[in-house]
């Protein structure tokens, strides 16, 4: 047999073992109906498709846009064209909002067999709503910008917070979904603070309250959960946890309304590592609460909070002996 026919030959017994793994193929597909059908088991058939995903990157492009006019156009925005500008993309975020939230509405009504929303309607009315609040919303995130650049020696400029700082894109997103969380629109706030969490590794979840001239420095592993109240000029560093001690598993939709979140007083630092968890747990104003500390209560106002300094191990690599470092660069 030549080289030629070799290879033809291999390639055929390629091509049927393909075959004979596609052959199993309407069996697979039968189990995965079959599972389909089974109601312990997700799924969203027959309802509308909420397409998400595009929108709710458009809409906070659009947001970030007019609250920050200029940063993040693709054209150079002047006083020539600043009202062209703003004009535009308010009309357009108008659409793409009202948009989603008549979707949101529809879905959960005929999904869930609820009483008439007027959804379209609701959408208009909402985004509306959300639009006139933009002025409001420029002046509490220039406050946060304001408060990061104070406390953080290696910002350089407002600037650079605005471009680049995840902590204030996760602000932004959150006092967005904050504002559809309060008119109880379903889904959206949610993915919202999702999508902001999915990009930054910050997870605000849009019920939480947070004051102004809020600031999260280096970011990344925070979590603040929806029924924490944070007040004014409170600062919190990466992997801060904010949140809810555990339930016993017959206890969530006992506890799905109540206070589970902890309450944190004005001008509040809470250093990296620390977790505070518990609805009644209250951190009082000008408290300091040190890297890694664990908190189930209240700390009054006033007070430092912190883990009491390790020993450290010092040993030589030559003679594994342990010693005391005095040593000083």
């Amino acid at each position: 047999m030549s080289h030629i026919e070799k290879d033809q030959e291999a390639c055929k017994n390629v091509l049927q073992v393909e075959f004979n793994y596609r052959q199993k193929l309407p069996k697979v597909i039968e189990n995965i109906l079959a599972s389909i059908e089974d109601d312990q088991c997700f799924a969203h058939v027959g309802d509308d498709p909420i397409h998400f995903t595009t929108s709710v990157k458009e809409m906070i492009e659009k947001f970030r846009q007019i609250i920050f006019p200029g940063y993040f156009s693709n054209e150079k925005v002047d006083r020539a064209n600043l009202r062209f500008n703003i004009g535009q993309n308010v009309s357009q975020l108008y659409d793409i909002l009202s948009e989603q939230v008549m979707h949101v509405l529809r879905h959960d009504c005929l999904r869930y067999g609820q009483a008439c929303t007027v959804c379209e309607s609701r959408g208009n009315e909402t985004a509306m709503k959300l639009i006139e609040s933009i002025p409001d919303l420029r002046v509490m995130l220039s406050k946060d910008v304001r408060a990061a650049y104070a406390g953080d020696p290696a910002a350089k400029s407002f600037d650079e917070i605005i471009f680049s700082y995840p902590g204030l894109y996760a602000i932004m997103v959150y006092r967005i979904a904050h504002l559809l969380y309060q008119e109880k629109i379903p889904q959206l706030p949610r993915i919202l603070s999702e999508h902001a969490h999915s990009v930054t590794g910050i997870d605000i979840h849009p019920g939480a309250k947070i004051g102004e001239s809020f600031v999260i420095d280096h970011g990344t592993g925070i979590v603040v959960g929806e029924t924490s109240e944070i007040g004014n000029n409170v600062r919190v560093y990466q992997n801060v946890t904010i949140g809810a001690l555990s339930l016993p598993p017959d206890a969530g939709e006992q506890l799905r309304w109540s206070k589970r979140h902890p309450t944190i007083e004005d001008d509040v630092i809470i250093y990296s590592g620390a977790t505070i968890l518990g609805g009644e747990t209250r951190i009082g104003a000008r408290c300091v609460i040190g890297g890694n500390v664990w908190l189930t209560s209240s700390v009054p106002p006033d007070t430092k909070v912190f883990i009491e300094t390790p020993r450290q191990i010092y040993k030589s690599q030559e003679t594994e002996k342990e010693y005391e470092n005095e040593y000083t660069a």
